[in-house]
């Protein structure tokens, strides 16, 4: 009979996937806003005649989205995580129990 190996989940990884899923969404949504409030101003100061500060787009548009984006991935990839992690468990239970039970 092939022994077969039962995935036991590791609690301490749970952190790490959640910080880093937040902060490659985080980079993405800076990244993805700052783009398009570069696009915005640009064309926003073409329909004016002037010249554009760019140092808008960081300060009032895409950090301020990315800070609220980072908080919304964090709390929900932790939920998503947490309740991951107790299902992994569980099924490992089970499954052990089913193995010992051969």
């Amino acid at each position: 009979m092939a022994k077969t190996s039962i995935y036991k989940p590791r609690w301490y990884l749970v952190p790490v996937r959640i910080l880093l899923a937040t902060f490659l969404v985080t980079l993405l949504s800076f990244a993805v806003s700052l783009f398009l409030g570069i696009l915005g101003l640009l064309l926003a100061a073409k329909l004016r005649g002037a010249h554009a500060n760019m140092a808008i787009a960081y300060r009032d548009l895409a950090l301020p989205v990315a800070g609220v984006v980072a908080a919304i991935v964090l709390v929900s990839s932790a939920v998503m995580e947490v309740r991951h992690y107790r299902q992994a468990k569980a099924l490992g239970r089970i499954a052990e129990q089913m193995h010992t039970a051969r």
